[in-house]
């Protein structure tokens, strides 16, 4: 075939008319929409992208794509959903550790940059660039706004877990001169069964030198079920003794300040031992010393402390919100003669301060009253603070936290910790009161002391039934062989007595706090 003039010659002379120019080869060609889509359409596909990843390109004709994003987001729901499912609440706990702690925030950190690329590539696939310069505006800045939200959770998550995790690192101790449980992760506690913790509130302020152990109880926990006995000691028990030991043993080999017929009273001790770093042979041995002479006067081996500045406990009552307090009679404080105010007698939501002197105040009362109060108190407010509460206005408790707790429960025993405060929730609580009439703060009696210590514990190991046939009580202000321990439950808001007067008839924390 021949061209000539532009026109193409067939072979015998002919001319072969003009024609189409050739159809180009078939080729993938850009997705279309079924109708254009209006600024409302893009906003609410990109909006269901963000809970349902892959819409938005299914609707852009990205079929595959879609499919596949669609298919992860399900699987990865689903697991996450037989996760939970499949955990119990004492597998929860391994969220204390350091590990999973950094896990979370990584994890959490992730799926915030995850989230906000879904969202703007959704946003994209829809081609808002179609839409007239007033649609793309709209729709640019409420994605935005949309790229924020979806990324909030996740970042409250990262956050709150990166508080946690400093909080931890701020109250309790990593140095490993700490004293701390020999074993593994099979056994943290090393062959223990029975740890003994020393819970001491102290009311150092700014306008007062040291700290002074107003509040002491120690919690005897079998590590095994959870069953616990809160021995209370009262502030002016005079003269304990110290073990061998301890270096206040040849101090004071007749008792603490024996020589003093009014001094000498166990709230001093810890302040004395700060005071005199050439006895203790170091600084700051005053959470020891205290360890050492209550340990010796219960017979006990005292494993581990923990201070709540009684200051601080208002700032962390004010966090959640105050505590609901059942006062049987008004109760003044401030001052010698309650001049500061009165929490008048009813069911009462206290403020922080108002909590505080409800437990402190010696108004028309006395110690052993204010122990009592004390207790309920402290009761009242592990029933109200839920994990929804802390959830809620868990900044202004961790912040709380920092200011007013220090320990020694070195930080690898969180995890195990955790999972023993499980088990005591569900367990049966006995307390042990050592006042009088039973117990005697000036002239105390150590040998009876001890027995009823021995008694006590042995009556929490003892099935409900047994314990109550043996006459097991929880009287907080008049205690001994003859009433010992009996179970009791942390619950609601407290009702608890100004004065001493407490008939010597076993009662429970629930009859005396209202709980």
């Amino acid at each position: 075939m021949r061209q000539r003039d532009g026109v193409d010659a067939l072979p015998g002379g002919g001319k072969k008319r003009p024609g189409r120019p050739p159809r180009p080869a078939p080729g993938p060609r850009a997705p279309r929409f079924a109708r254009p889509l209006t600024p409302a359409g893009v906003l609410g596909w990109t909006a269901l992208s963000a809970v349902a990843p892959g819409a938005a390109h299914l609707r852009a004709g990205r079929r595959r794509t879609g499919l596949v994003m669609i298919s992860v987001y399900a699987v990865l729901l689903l697991a996450a959903l037989a996760f939970g499912l499949t955990r119990s609440l004492a597998d929860l706990t391994s969220f204390v550790g350091d590990g999973m702690m950094v896990t979370v925030i990584v994890a959490a950190s992730a799926l915030a940059l995850i989230w906000f690329a879904i969202v703007v590539t959704s946003y994209a696939v829809l081609s808002p660039n179609r839409l007239n310069q007033q649609g793309q505006v709209l729709t640019g800045i409420v994605v935005g706004v949309l790229c924020v939200a979806v990324m909030a959770p996740f970042a409250l998550v990262a956050n709150t877990m990166l508080t946690f995790r400093n909080t931890i690192e701020d109250i309790f101790p990593s140095d490993p001169n700490v004293p701390t449980a020999a074993g593994d992760a099979q056994d943290p506690w090393g062959g223990r069964t029975r740890a003994n913790f020393l819970l001491i509130g102290g009311d150092a302020a700014g306008n007062r030198t040291g700290v002074r152990t107003d509040s002491m109880n120690v919690a005897s926990v079998d590590l095994r079920t959870g069953n616990t006995v809160l021995f209370s000691l009262p502030r002016n028990l005079q003269h304990v003794h110290f073990p061998a030991s301890s270096p206040l043993h040849k101090q004071f080999p007749n008792g603490f300040m024996a020589e003093l017929p009014n001094g000498g009273l166990l709230n001093e001790v810890w302040q004395y031992a700060n005071d005199n770093p050439q006895i203790m042979g170091g600084r700051n041995k005053g959470p020891q010393a205290l360890m050492d002479a209550i340990g010796h006067t219960l017979g006990l081996k005292i494993d581990y402390y923990a201070l709540i500045n009684m200051y601080g406990f208002a700032s962390l009552v004010d966090a959640i919100g105050g505590l609901k307090i059942h006062v049987e009679q008004d109760v003044k404080w401030g001052g010698l003669y309650g001049t500061a105010g009165t929490i008048r007698a009813g069911y009462r939501r206290l403020t922080g301060e108002q909590a505080l002197w409800y437990g402190r105040s010696r108004v028309n009362s006395d110690d052993f009253s204010r122990m009592a109060r004390q207790r309920c108190v402290i009761g009242a407010f592990a029933q109200q603070a839920t994990p929804q509460v802390i959830l809620t206005n868990f900044e202004k408790i961790a912040g709380a936290a920092k200011r007013m707790a220090e320990t020694n429960i070195p930080r690898h025993l969180l995890q195990p910790l955790a999972e023993v405060a499980l088990k005591v929730k569900d367990a049966r609580i006995t307390s042990l009161q050592f006042v009088p009439p039973e117990f005697y703060s000036g002239r105390p009696d150590w040998a009876k002391i001890r027995q009823a210590t021995r008694k006590a514990i042995s009556d929490s190991a003892r099935p409900p039934r047994q314990a109550q046939t043996a006459n097991v009580s929880a009287s907080p202000s008049v205690t001994g062989p003859s009433a010992a321990p009996t179970r009791t439950r942390v619950a609601a808001p407290t009702q608890t007595p100004t004065r001493n007067t407490q008939k010597a008839g076993a009662r429970s924390l629930d009859e005396l706090c209202g709980l």
